[in-house]
């Protein structure tokens, strides 16, 4: 099916708006994919507030065009499905959705990921998608200072328990 231009610039510029607001992005190609487990990719992206895009390569690239995202133009090649995590609080959210259903799903074929300017490919894609959301990483901050506060709580007890057994 053939895209007018106005249809072409309305599909960049949403691209465009999406990739200028992303933390991270993931491309894969979709080959063999049918259109039921593409409904269902696209439903989890929704509800993981990662953007999802089917879009044609040379599109792709007009939209990443002074973007952090312009690094994966050279993975842009064969069919391309686009994966951005929009969400401050959860920025491996795309390699996450993407690693999770390519689990169930081997025609999923992860090709390059991008985040804080730095490309991995296809198989280090694990390293975004093991990156902690907000609440994960809230957790293990909280779990680090809490650590000397507990230990010198415990010294201080431990003092007390000393000086009480010499007192008496």
């Amino acid at each position: 099916m053939a895209l007018r231009l106005e249809d072409k610039k309305e599909i960049v510029a949403a691209v465009n708006q999406a990739a200028t607001g992303a933390f991270s992005a993931v491309v894969a190609d979709y080959r063999g994919l049918n259109v039921a487990q593409l409904t269902e990719l696209r439903a989890k992206a929704r509800q993981q507030n990662v953007y999802l895009r089917v879009i044609r390569n040379t599109l792709a690239r007009r939209a990443f065009e002074g973007t952090d995202l312009e690094l994966l133009n050279e993975s842009l090649v064969g069919p391309t499905i686009i994966a951005m995590s929009l969400s401050e609080e959860d920025m491996g959210a795309a390699a996450r959705l993407f690693k999770d259903f390519a689990k169930d799903n081997d025609q999923l074929e992860l090709k390059t990921g991008l985040y804080e300017g730095k490309l991995y490919s296809g198989a280090e894609i694990d390293v975004l998608a093991k990156l902690p959301n907000r609440e994960q990483a809230l957790t293990s901050l909280v779990s680090v200072l809490q650590a000397p506060v507990s230990k010198f709580g415990r010294l201080l007890t431990a003092l007390k328990e000393q000086n009480e057994g010499e007192a008496a």
